[in-house]
């Protein structure tokens, strides 16, 4: 018999895009709904009503809890689509997704927030957990509901998440430091430039960095890092006269290593001979920098596959909500891709298939 994802295989769309079809939910373009009806009325597609009964009789809310995005900031995007996907594939389990968004700068805001998430009466939640101390808050109040919860692209350690789906962060900054070592084969130095407001609430960033560190620890290589610290990553004067001032103070620097996801930024602040010169790594596939990957102005990019980290969160919770479904090993992690100017363009079409269907 012919299901919905066989139907989605041979439209090239999403499953969530023929469940909304047949369902007539709207929010599909006319000529993919023409499309999509074809295929159906070919192999005589009928619904089944036992599932369709389950699916209205068990009613479950996930929401959401996670960073906004903007212009200068697009990496929450892709989560957040990934999100979206998951929650169009899952309606007919009779599973409902909320999505609620915070200013990652603000631990206001993610109280505020969450108190908001909180007066829809959630069955489950998934979080973003951005600032460690008000996490601790937002957990108590869950655990004391007796709401489960999912921790989705950073992890932190001594809390009763169902699971962390994302990133092997410190195994990310590993290979970072072997491209690193591969583009330039000698002893050399490093410079690690990292934001201030990530220092004391990412882990993730701080995880990248010891396993940048320990790639040339444990390999026995002869080169050293230095780290700059800068308030905020910006393209602004004082920015861009610090990371250059000190580069001119430091002229042994050959690479920069940077890890968190704004590395266009570096190369926006960097003087033209700096850029012609170094070695740049960072991380993530957002627009501004997959431009930096394909004109040279930076090596490689690794991608944390962050759309998919927010479908899987969306699809594991689903799983526990509907069949009480465990999760064997709480971190799920997502595979470390290397992006080049090469490869680059392969990487991620789900992502685009989905928001050009549907955004």
């Amino acid at each position: 018999m012919i299901t919905i994802k066989d139907i989605a295989k041979e439209a090239n769309v999403s499953e969530g895009t023929i469940d909304r079809v047949i369902h007539d939910r709207g929010g599909v373009s006319k000529k993919t709904e023409a499309k999509v009806k074809k295929i159906l009325e070919y192999h005589k597609f009928s619904v089944n009503p036992v599932a369709s009964a389950l699916a209205m009789k068990n009613k479950h809310f996930i929401a959401t809890l996670i960073p906004e995005h903007n212009d200068s900031d697009l990496f929450w995007k892709s989560p957040y689509l990934g999100i979206l996907k998951g929650a169009n594939d899952v309606k007919s389990f009779g599973v409902q997704v909320n999505n609620f968004t915070f200013n990652q700068y603000d631990p206001d805001s993610y109280l505020k927030t969450f108190k908001a998430l909180l007066e829809t009466k959630p069955t489950a939640v998934i979080i973003v957990p951005n600032f460690s101390k008000e996490t601790k808050q937002i957990v108590r109040k869950l655990e004391t509901l007796n709401i489960p919860y999912l921790f989705l692209n950073i992890d932190i350690d001594g809390f009763n998440n169902k699971a962390f789906v994302g990133q092997d962060s410190y195994m990310a900054g590993y290979i970072a430091g072997k491209l690193m070592n591969l583009s330039i084969p000698k002893p050399s130095t490093f410079l690690i430039i990292q934001a201030r407001h990530n220092i004391t609430k990412n882990n993730a960033v701080s995880n990248r960095i010891k396993g940048f560190n320990n790639y040339f620890l444990k390999n026995e290589i002869n080169s050293k890092t230095q780290t700059l610290k800068i308030e905020s990553l910006n393209s602004s004067f004082e920015t861009k006269e610090k990371i250059n001032s000190y580069l001119k103070q430091h002229p042994e620097v050959e690479g920069i290593f940077v890890p968190s996801s704004r590395i266009y930024m570096v190369v926006d602040c960097l003087e033209t001979a700096y850029l012609k010169n170094l070695e740049l790594i960072g991380f993530d596939n957002t627009p501004q920098n997959i431009e930096c990957l394909k004109n040279d102005t930076v090596s490689f990019l690794i991608s944390q596959k962050p759309f998919e980290q927010g479908y899987e969160s969306v699809r594991l919770m689903t799983d526990f909500l509907t069949i009480k479904k465990s999760i064997p090993n709480n971190k799920v992690h997502l595979p470390i891709d290397i992006l080049t100017k090469e490869n680059v363009d392969y990487n991620e079409r789900n992502e685009f298939a989905f928001e050009n269907e549907n955004v």
